[in-house]
């Protein structure tokens, strides 16, 4: 039985479940929204969808809008008696963090970049120090002054320039991921006047420090696919084009070698990459090709003193390989390994040093550090001593050093910043995230692996956290988190926040389901395209896994998912809606075949080579067989946040507008049916520190009043 959505007070006495019906809402005069039908004939294939709620794709129809609003005024009804406990939860949940925090000083070109944050802020303050820690405070950017007259506001893209007297930064107030390019005097705090739209918020100086290049998008589809070049103190109605990206599933970008001698143009789809190169010396020559695209040819590059060093899946290499090439000599028939392919090592980066090479590796889903000389007098790997963990290198900016700066944390233990020296292996802990409050002690929690055998036999690994003394007699609440797409890995990480469900008996875990590369990219290719099934089906086993083994039981397993996640999200509850109590659904991709047939919509070409392109039949037909929107049907679903942003250019609002309105419709149970529209915000939520706590708090509130916790 699923538990009640309204707490009777016989409920509240006796702490049982008990089943509340419509009776309640309309006692309470609480009605969801009934979205209008007008039905859209979607014909493809010789195949009819209709479409009732197709009219909710105009966010500038005031019916649009007035349906969105009451949506959220149904949301803000359902839980206003919770409203004091998110309060509770955003307080204890923001008394963890220290809110006069630093990052970890990281050294560039002679400075000291230091990014830190002021009490009672919502945005950072970005500096610097020149030489010296002990030097005098050159402040870049107040993001709180900066963003004081906006209700969304994100600064990114913070480069400057060879000689630290400009630097360049992008801004969006509207949450679509289009920047505005501006170009500040650092010395005199002068913004020049020129503006620079519709850009990805990122840039690149040439070394003659007055020569910009950057990303423009597609003003519709938001696809990056143009590279200009801006002279500093003109106008950017003069600048240049330098390179566009016909290919519609393809995207463009440029960046600076960290040898400074090279700018280089990517361009990059799903399965496929080409670069070319142009000496940074000379920002007015022509670009020269690399190695030019080939079908399935996949490779990144870095320059090392007269060569470039390739990572790529040349010759089968499905986990990658690195292979050397002279910079005169870039074409692949001159590519040489260095380290050959492990079919069970994915090779994942690569950090070059003026006497070192770091190879970011992955093996049975663990991070592996390994760090070489290059005269091939040492080689070896960090220690790490657990299942649970994240490693990664980060900020090595210096060239000429010994030290690796890397970052490493658990589900138990903060997130660290660790200096260490290649070359005596002493590390130094520069800075561990502090858990204020006075109650987290990481000896009270537990942390383990388990493997879940998937339908066809394939194990799965889920990583999970609990506070120590839990039983397996089914009692536990418990939240089941999972990703799995893009070949995008969700490995073990700490978080602060989420001690507020540990400390109320939750266990937490990550399902390590096929689509992301947690076990290497064949991993990733068997949830994909024709076996996006699998990435569906593996996380209702390990659902079913958790429930027999005695973790949990339906009454109290919880699931959650966002974006592509949120795809996830809708396909369980469509295939196995009797294993969930509730589940939450962020900026869900639902309705796959709609959007994947329409090339107007931001990503849209660019994401063929993930879902497969529905104009041919076959994908047409898979796609939708599991598109949450189009296989809702008439059934038992379990109880449903859903939420979304307006401005959201990732998935378009409508999708989960439609697919709630379709749900509603649909459904045969008395389960709550939440949506909750930011009209502020788009795909990554609010912008603020703060502000993005109290969203947590709002999903965190509706699982734990399924629970019926409330404090």
């Amino acid at each position: 039985m699923k538990k009640t959505l309204l707490i009777c007070f016989v409920c509240l006495t006796f702490a049982v479940s008990c089943k509340t019906d419509k009776t309640s809402e309309e006692k309470m005069n609480i009605t969801p929204p009934d979205a209008n039908k007008i039905a859209k004939n979607l014909e493809v294939h010789g195949d009819t969808r209709v479409d009732n709620y197709y009219w909710l794709n105009d966010r500038e129809n005031e019916d649009v809008i007035d349906y969105l609003n009451k949506e959220n005024a149904y949301y803000d009804k359902m839980t206003q008696h919770t409203k004091a406990f998110q309060k509770t939860l955003f307080e204890e949940m923001k008394s963890r963090i220290k809110e006069d925090d630093e990052s970890v000083p990281y050294f560039y070109n002679g400075y000291y970049y230091i990014t830190r944050f002021e009490k009672g802020n919502d945005y950072p303050i970005y500096s610097r120090k020149k030489g010296s820690l002990e030097a005098d405070e050159e402040i870049l950017f107040n993001v709180n002054e900066m963003a004081k007259d906006h209700s969304y506001y994100n600064l990114r893209g913070i480069n400057v320039s060879p000689d630290n007297k400009w630097v360049a930064f992008g801004v969006d107030t509207v949450s679509r991921r289009q920047y505005t390019l501006r170009i500040k005097n650092i010395e005199t705090g002068e913004i020049l006047s020129e503006t620079i739209e519709n850009t990805t918020g990122g840039s690149t100086w040439a070394n003659d420090n007055k020569t910009l290049f950057y990303t423009r998008k597609d003003a519709q589809t938001l696809r990056s696919n143009e590279i200009f070049r801006h002279t500093k103190g003109t106008e950017a109605s003069k600048d240049q084009l330098i390179y566009t990206e016909d290919d519609d599933t393809f995207i463009t970008y440029i960046y600076k070698t960290k040898s400074d001698k090279y700018l280089i143009i990517g361009s990059n789809s799903t399965l496929t990459s080409e670069y070319q190169i142009l000496e940074a010396d000379n920002p007015t020559g022509k670009f020269r090709m690399f190695q030019p695209r080939e079908r399935g040819l996949e490779y990144n590059i870095a320059h090392f003193g007269s060569d470039f060093y390739v990572l790529t899946n040349k010759d089968g290499a499905t986990n990658f390989k690195l292979m050397k090439t002279p910079e005169t000599k870039t074409l692949k028939e001159n590519w040489k390994d260095i380290i050959p392919h492990r079919d069970s090592v994915l090779v994942e980066d690569i950090d070059i040093f003026k006497d070192y090479l770091v190879i970011s590796e992955r093996n049975n889903g663990l991070n592996k550090i390994r760090i070489m000389r290059w005269d091939e007098t040492d080689d070896y790997y960090l220690p790490f001593d657990n299942e649970t963990y994240t490693a990664y290198t980060i900020q090595n900016r210096e060239f000429d050093t010994d030290t690796l700066r890397y970052g490493y944390n658990s589900l138990i233990t903060p997130a660290s910043v660790i200096d260490f020296n290649m070359k005596t292996r002493e590390k130094t802990v520069k800075k561990e995230v502090e858990v204020l409050g006075g109650n987290f002690n990481k000896e009270n929690y537990a942390s383990k692996r388990v493997w879940a055998t998937a339908k066809d036999g394939t194990k799965i690994p889920i990583s999970m956290v609990y506070k120590k003394g839990i039983k397996q007699d089914g009692s536990n609440p418990f939240l089941l988190y999972a990703y799995g797409s893009y070949g995008s890995t969700i490995d073990p990480y700490f978080s602060t926040v989420r001690l507020s469900l540990l400390d109320r008996g939750f266990i937490f875990a990550i399902a390590h389901v096929r689509g992301g590369e947690y076990l290497g990219r064949k991993w990733y290719e068997d949830g994909k395209l024709l076996n996006k099934k699998n990435t569906f089906t593996d996380f209702i086993d390990a659902s079913k896994y958790v429930i027999e083994e005695g973790y949990t039981s339906p009454d109290h397993l919880y699931a959650s998912g966002g974006s592509a996640g949120g795809l996830l999200m809708g396909a369980i509850v469509n295939m196995a809606p009797e294993l969930y109590n509730g589940v939450i659904a962020s900026v869900p991709f639902v309705d796959v075949v709609t959007t994947m047939l329409d090339e107007s919509i931001p990503l849209t070409t660019g994401e063929y080579d993930e879902w497969g392109n529905p104009n041919n039949k076959e994908y047409y037909d898979y796609i939708k067989s599991y598109s949450p929107y189009d296989n809702v049907s008439k059934q038992d679903y379990p109880n449903l946040l859903v939420t979304t942003g307006l401005h959201d250019s990732q998935v378009q609002y409508w999708e989960p507008a439609k697919w709630v309105a379709k749900l509603r419709d649909m459904k045969t149970d008395d389960n709550k049916l939440l949506l909750h529209t930011n009209m502020d915000a788009g795909h990554g939520g609010a912008s603020g520190r703060f502000e993005a706590l109290k969203e947590v708090a709002m999903d965190y509130a509706f699982i734990l009043d399924l629970e019926q916790i409330s404090e």
